[in-house]
Order: structure tokens, then sequence, then C-alpha cells
């Protein structure tokens, strides 16, 4: 089956939505945010409940999804936003682009800043219009956006968070029309767009806003603009996936692609308060149950990485499934490239989940890998070892018995947590990043200032503790 599929060559779009959350979708219970068009895709596709980032911040994971490798051996794993990809890694767009794909990214890349090594256009991408460092995606408003290095200015834009030009529609459209332009061929759009990743703006007019009229929480006027922003912005997502699915059906496309929705890493708990200590949306909280994943992003924990994931092939993929696979960024790559007949490089950690996707036999990781900092751990079915800081001692739990990761199982299973050990041990690599061209990063810390242009930086949303950036 897999052979018959590569050789028709199927149109593959990858959509990821920056720090949406595990629970802040409609479909799995969110009393306030509203998704009625990802709700019907995952109704019409498989949607995986124990899909994984390959790390909890932003950078990193763009690194192991791109490349196929997991945090021991990426290399990208900072979250400052400008370590770049090396000149000579492959990436699922460079493997594409080997077999006749268009290539097009539009959103935030993080895998290397402007004058690198790691710039998307020498990675296989044909084009890619957004943001290349991840604090240049951080407005919606800056004075400028970069297509293949070169900047496209944003007319009455001065950064911060207000201005004339929503970045958001640009990058969308840009996408769009990537598809209609290539309709005849086969393509690779991927849309690591920024919604909704704080600065929490919107357009005040942006039809999102439709959804929540009459909802007295949105007509609160002691609830923050902010949430009432971030919601919007969860829905404005919403429409940007009906808008692609749309134009994959005007375009006679659907059963010719399979689309990918997923978040990035775990939520965030923000908007925290006495009434609400886990979020006003409760990002790590099971609306239905309370279960709680412990931590968020930024950490190792199930909040730092457990993410949503659907899939969807009218005709391919059987509609209405909800699967339990274990997987994680790594396995991107090599499903892609068993779909479509790529090749993948020998050097990866991904394992393809294709036979899922299609209903095969899967072949699953006997264990899966993550660092951050001086932050380690590793996932053996149920089992979850986890070192959370340099000094602690490693703990084990059970997440069947313990999703909320609270009771360390280690003293009663010491030879199982040995073996987690020794895998992290031999998973670990020194890291080797690539480099920058220009010695200064001229344009790189230009597009980092970009984030406030011309403008003052303004008071954000209090925080009762410090947030990872990314």
């Amino acid at each position: 089956m897999v052979t018959a599929l590569a050789a028709k060559k199927p149109n593959i779009v990858y959509i990821m939505s920056d720090e949406l959350a595990y629970y802040e979708l409609s479909h799995m219970g969110n009393p306030y945010i509203k998704t009625p068009n990802i709700d019907r895709f995952a109704a019409e596709g498989m949607r995986f409940i124990s899909a994984l980032a390959g790390a909890p911040v932003c950078a990193p994971l763009r690194c192991n999804l791109m490349t196929g490798k997991h945090a021991g051996h990426a290399s990208v794993r900072a979250n400052d936003g400008g370590t770049p990809l090396r000149a000579d890694e492959p990436t699922i767009a460079s493997i594409l682009k080997d077999i006749g794909y268009a290539t097009g990214g539009f959103g935030k890349w993080g895998c290397g800043g402007r004058d690198s090594t790691g710039v998307p256009e020498q990675h296989g991408f044909d084009v890619f219009y957004g943001y290349y460092d991840q604090v240049h995606a951080h407005s919606f408003y800056p004075p400028y956006l970069v297509r293949n290095s070169e900047e496209v200015k944003l007319a009455g834009n001065i950064g911060g968070r207000s201005g004339e030009a929503y970045s958001h529609y640009s990058i969308m459209e840009a996408g769009l029309e990537f598809i209609r332009a290539n309709k005849d061929e086969p393509f690779f759009c991927y849309f690591p767009i920024t919604p909704p990743h704080g600065m929490y703006d919107i357009p005040a007019d942006d039809p999102a806003w439709e959804l929540y009229k009459g909802e007295k929480w949105i007509e609160d006027e002691s609830i923050a603009q902010d949430v009432k922003n971030y919601a919007a912005m969860v829905s404005l997502v919403d429409r940007n996936v009906g808008q692609v699915l749309g134009l994959l059906r005007e375009l006679k496309l659907e059963k010719d692609t399979i689309v990918f929705f997923t978040g990035d890493n775990g939520g965030q708990d923000r908007f925290r308060s006495k009434a609400d200590p886990r979020g006003f949306f409760g990002p790590n909280v099971n609306p239905k149950t309370g279960a709680e994943f412990r931590g968020g992003k930024g950490n190792l924990y199930e909040g730092g990485l457990r993410i949503p994931y659907i899939a969807r092939w009218p005709g391919k993929i059987k509609a209405g499934q909800v699967s339990d696979l274990i997987f994680y960024h790594p396995d991107v790559l090599p499903t892609l490239a068993k779909l479509t007949g790529a090749k993948a490089p020998g050097d990866i950690d991904g394992l393809s989940f294709l036979p899922t996707l299609l209903g095969g036999e899967q072949k699953k990781h006997d264990m899966l890998y993550w660092e951050f900092g001086s932050q380690t751990a590793v996932r053996k079915d149920q089992w979850k070892a986890i070192k959370a800081k340099k000094n602690q001692p490693w703990a084990l739990y059970d997440l069947n018995k313990d999703i909320s990761e609270t009771t360390d199982v280690s003293a009663l299973h010491p030879d199982l947590l040995a073996r987690m050990k020794a895998f992290a041990v031999a998973s670990h690599e020194p890291v080797r990043a690539g480099k920058y061209l220009d010695a200064k990063r001229t344009r790189h810390e230009k597009d980092r200032l970009a984030k406030w242009g011309t403008s003052k930086p303004q008071r954000r949303t209090k925080r009762p503790k410090k947030q990872p950036r990314g």
C-alpha cells in the first residue's frame, strides 16, 4: 500500500499552531474556546491522544520536527531563537524537494536567523515567508516580515502591539496562494503559524469575534482583554484550518492531500488567578474529569510535552478514529518519507507512524528521549522517567495510573529505571550547532529588535512567575 501511495505523491499540508494546548479545543471539552472547524476536522480524520512534542519549547522542537532527530542529537537545543541548523542537515523540505515537491513554509521558522547556515531556503524550502527569529515572531505588527532572507515591509507598522497590517493575515494569504500556484504538482505546505502565542493581539474586527457574541465572560469587564484576545486567536487558527480545507475542496485536491493539524509544545497555565490556579482556560486540566498534566511549557512533565494532533486524508485515513500511539516530533520526517517515497537520512531517531494512519501494523519505539537545559526524560510505554533538575534524583511514574506524575515509583522498579537511565546516557551527544556567516549577526539582531521596531515596549499582563521564552 505504501509503495502505491508513494507513486501518487500526495500533497502534504502541515499546520502547527504555536502554544495551542491539549485542552484548548472545544472538542476536548473546553468551556470557553470555540473551534468548530477543528472539531469537524477531528471527526473527519484520526485524532492522536498520546502525541508528544520533541521538546517543551519552540526552537528545539522545530529542529526535531524538521530533521527527525531527538533532543540528544539535534543541532538546535537552546530556545534563544537564533541557533541554526548545520549547513549539511537534511530536512523534511529538502528530502521532498529532491523528489519533485514544491516546498513552502509560512510562519515562524526558529532554526536559524538570517545570514546563518540554518535559513530555510538553504534547507529545502522554495519559499519561506514570515519570521526567521522567534523573538521577531512575538509581534503581530512588526515593520516587516522576511521572505527568503529579504525584508517585506508591512505598511503602517512600527512594531509593538498595534499597527495597520496584522502580520498573520499576510502569512496565511501567502500560504494559500502557494497552494493555488502549485495545485498541479505535488506540494509540501508547512504552516508553523504563531497564533495564539503572545503577544495576545488580534484585530477588533476579526471574524473570530462573531463566535463570542453574547458570551457573558466576553462582556465581563473584570476579565482582562488579553484573556479574551487569546480565545479569539485560537478561533482565528480554527478559521485558518477551515480556509485551508475549503481551498483544497475548491481545487478538488481533498482526496490528494493529507492534512496535519497540531500544537507545537505543551501549554502554559496562562492567565492564572486564585480562582483559576492552572489558568483561565485550564490548558493542562481535563475539563471533564479534572485530571491534570503536571507542569507546562518549558519542562519535561506531561504538561510541557502533551500536544493536540490530528490527521485527515479522505478515502485513506478512516474518519472518526482515536489513536493512543505514543510518538513525537522526530517521527514526522520518516512518516512523510514513507508516504511519498522520499529517502530519509540514515541517522534519524524517528519511526514512521504511517501504518497507524493507514490501518497497518505499527512498529513502536522501545524508548523515547528528551533533554532541555538540565532536564532529562525517557518514556517507555506507560513509564516516564524524569530528572527534573541537575541535582535532583531520577523519578519514575506510571502514567497509566498517575497521569499527573505525583507518585514516584522508582523504588518499586529499580531495574526498569536503570535501563531507562542507561538509554538516556546513550542518547546524548554534545551539541553541534550551525553557525552565522556574519559574525556580528547584523540582520538577525535587526529582526529581534523588530518585535518593537520604533515603538516603546508596553506594559505586559502581569504573570505570577517567569514564563519560558519562545
